[in-house]
C-alpha cells in the first residue's frame, strides 16, 4: 500500500457512491454520519460517479431519501465531468450525437448541447437510407442497454465524418442487483473497433472527472482527498490526479487486494467502513 500524507486541513472529499455511500438501494452504515462531520469540519464534499445512466438531480434525490441531503450540483457523473470539460477544453462543440440512456441526454440538452439520441439516428437511416446523414461535432458514448449494429453503425459513421469520439467512462461491467451487465466500456470498444478511432475517456480512472472537480471547486490537488472503494477506478484516477486516497473495504475491494495492490493502483491509506474514514481525516486536522 502506499503511504501518501492526508491533506493536514483537507478542503475537498471526493466520495465515490456505490461502494463508499451506498450498495444499491440501502446507505452504508455510517456514512451518513461521515458526511454529516465532513460538512461540520468545513470541508467541501463532492460525489463522483461513473453511472451515466442518471441525472445529477437524480443522484441528489436518492442521497437525500437515504437521509443523507445532497444537491446536485455536488453531484459529479461522468456525464457532467464530460460537459465541463468539452465546455473548458472543447467549446467548439455545440451538436453531439449522444449513445447512452435518457438520463444522458437529459444533462447534455440540459447543458445546452444540440442532442441527436442515437436511437433516433439509427431508426431515421434505417427508415431512410438515402437520406444525408446529419453531421455533428461530437458523438459521446455511455452505457446503452439498447444498444445493437444500427446504433453502433450510426455512431461509426459520424465519427468517420470528423466529430469527435469521447466517452463518459470506460467501465467494461455495470453492476445491477441481478448481477452485471456489459458497461459503457463495452459500447466503447465497439465504437474503436469499427473506426479505428481512440477515444477522449473522462471518467474514471482518467484524471478528468476529478481535474474538473478540483478547477469547479477552486481546490488544488495536494488539498483534496478522495475515499474510493475500487483500486482500478477510484484510486488509479486519483493517483493520476495527483490527490490522495483511502480505500474504503465497504465495496469491491478486499483488504487483501489493498496490500497486493500494484504501485499505480495502491491506496494511500484504508480504511474498514466510514467510522474509519472519519479517523483518518479527523487525524490529519489535529496534525
Amino acid at each position: 500500500m502506499g503511504v501518501d500524507p492526508i491533506p493536514r486541513t483537507p478542503r475537498l472529499v471526493i466520495l465515490d457512491l456505490d461502494g463508499v455511500v451506498y450498495r444499491g438501494d440501502e446507505p452504508i452504515p455510517g456514512a451518513s454520519d461521515l458526511i454529516t462531520r465532513l460538512h461540520e469540519a468545513g470541508i467541501t464534499v463532492r460525489y463522483a460517479t461513473n453511472n451515466s445512466m442518471s441525472t445529477r438531480s437524480e443522484f441528489a434525490a436518492r442521497l437525500t431519501r437515504m437521509g443523507i441531503p445532497a444537491a446536485a450540483n455536488e453531484i459529479v457523473t461522468s456525464v457532467s465531468a464530460t460537459i465541463e470539460h468539452l465546455r473548458r477544453h472543447l467549446p467548439d462543440v455545440r451538436s453531439v450525437l449522444s449513445v447512452g440512456a435518457s438520463g444522458m441526454v437529459d444533462e447534455l440538452r440540459g447543458a445546452g448541447f444540440d442532442v441527436l439520441p442515437v436511437a433516433h439516428a439509427a431508426a431515421s437511416k434505417m427508415a431512410h437510407p438515402d437520406d444525408p446523414e446529419q453531421p455533428v461535432d461530437a458523438v459521446v458514448v455511455g452505457v446503452d442497454f439498447d444498444f445493437d449494429e444500427t446504433r453502433l453503425a450510426a455512431a461509426a459513421a459520424a465519427i468517420r465524418r470528423g466529430a469527435r469520439f469521447v466517452a463518459t467512462n470506460a467501465d467494461p461491467r455495470y453492476p445491477t442487483p441481478e448481477g452485471f451487465r456489459p458497461g459503457a466500456g463495452a459500447m466503447v470498444e465497439a465504437v474503436r473497433e469499427a473506426t479505428g478511432v481512440s477515444p477522449l475517456v473522462i471518467g474514471k480512472p482518467e484524471p478528468a472527472m476529478f481535474t474538473a472537480i478540483l478547477e469547479e471547486t477552486g481546490v488544488r490537488a495536494d488539498e483534496a482527498l478522495v475515499v474510493g472503494d475500487s483500486l482500478d477506478s477510484d484510486i488509479l484516477g486519483a493517483r493520476r490526479a495527483g490527490i490522495a486516497s483511502i480505500l474504503v473495504l465497504t465495496g469491491v475491494t478486499t483488504a487483501s487486494a489493498a496490500v497486493a495492490a500494484p504501485a499505480d493502483r495502491a491506496p494511500g491509506h484504508v480504511a474498514a467502513d466510514p467510522d474509519g474514514v472519519w479517523a483518518l481525516v479527523a487525524g490529519g486536522l489535529s496534525r
